[in-house]
């Protein structure tokens, strides 16, 4: 009776595992759906996600189809970034680790510590303009305009990713919807001390030769931390500075190449649009020659049809005189 017992409960834990299994795989195989569609073209987001929508509601799986109807389709610059997630991952993570170099920087420079910034701003600036220019191809590739205020759409999304990656609730890569901004200087104040603090020595345990009036306290611990969050401020728009000189200066490159390409295409629908203005012309000339060739053939025609209209009546006449001729003769003989 035991072992039918430990028999009974060992199948009940094993269909109890079995049952979990198959809904562990379930949810996994919504999430490879989910992002499948971020992956698809742009152009075909919408159809996909409703036939996906359709299918799961049919298979019984309500919550999911909700899911999936809810889905937004990404704006043009959110469907790029996606596309670096995806087809560049190596080139994506080489600027999420350039972003948390230049954070740790910058927080060791807050803290008093040697920093290389321009290091790490260099760092995260070549990652940023290497997807950007992969961005570029591969709107092209997709037969999207590669506007400039989409590539600046492009590389601020980027740029608050690279930011992004330190917190708990950063937004998803591959599957944005839309644009994302910078984090404001609250959520940067929150990330940048934090590596400060775990190195700075235990206050509890500093021995105060001098215990200072509360009021002289707060007043020294007000003036520190504004100290302090004037140099984080500073810092910040420093950052932000370079960053925007950043956006700007990579505008400045893909528009001048934009331009490139606008005036060679020119070039050849100009030279094209000559030789066709040409072609024309020519027609032209030959329709004038065949206009006048189609008069002359035409004037030739009525007078050969009148010379052949004489020459019928003629040959009228000679056979009515040959007949009375020969109506005579016989009159004659008899």
């Amino acid at each position: 009776m035991c072992e039918t017992r430990l028999m009974a409960r060992a199948r009940g834990k094993g269909e109890k595992n079995g049952g979990q299994g198959e809904e562990n795989e379930t949810k996994v195989k919504l999430e490879d759906d989910f992002a499948a569609l971020f992956k698809l073209p742009l152009t075909e987001f919408t159809v996909a996600r409703n036939a996906l929508a359709a299918r799961l509601k049919k298979a019984g799986r309500g919550e999911g189809s909700e899911r999936v109807k809810a889905l937004v389709k990404p704006s043009i610059s959110a469907w790029a970034v996606n596309q670096l997630y995806w087809r560049h991952r190596d080139a994506f993570e080489r600027l999420i680790a350039a972003g948390e170099r230049f954070r740790r920087a910058h927080a060791s420079q807050l803290a008093g510590k040697a920093a290389d910034m321009r290091a790490a701003l260099t760092a995260r600036r070549e990652a940023l303009s290497g997807l950007s220019r992969l961005a570029g191809a591969l709107l092209r590739d997709a037969g999207h305009n590669t506007a400039p205020d989409t590539m600046r759409r492009i590389t601020t999304t980027l740029e608050a990713l690279s930011t992004y990656s330190s917190f708990s609730d950063a937004p998803r890569p591959g599957r944005l919807t839309d644009d994302v901004d910078p984090p404001g200087f609250e959520s940067l104040a929150a990330l940048i001390p934090s590596v400060g603090r775990e190195e700075r020595p235990d206050q509890s345990t500093r021995v105060i030769p001098f215990q200072p009036s509360a009021s002289d306290a707060a007043s020294s611990l007000l003036e520190a931390d504004d100290v302090s969050k004037r140099e984080e401020a500073h810092q910040t728009r420093i950052a932000s500075a370079q960053a925007a000189l950043q956006a700007a200066e990579l505008a400045l490159r893909e528009t001048r190449a934009i331009a490139q390409d606008v005036a060679a295409t020119l070039k050849k629908v100009t030279a094209h649009a000559s030789e066709m203005e040409k072609g024309r012309r020519e027609a032209e000339e030959r329709f004038e020659k065949a206009s006048v060739a189609a008069e002359e053939a035409r004037q030739r025609l009525q007078s050969v049809t009148g010379e052949a209209e004489k020459a019928a009546r003629a040959l009228e006449d000679a056979e009515r005189g040959v007949e009375k001729a020969r109506k005579e003769a016989l009159h004659s003989e008899k």
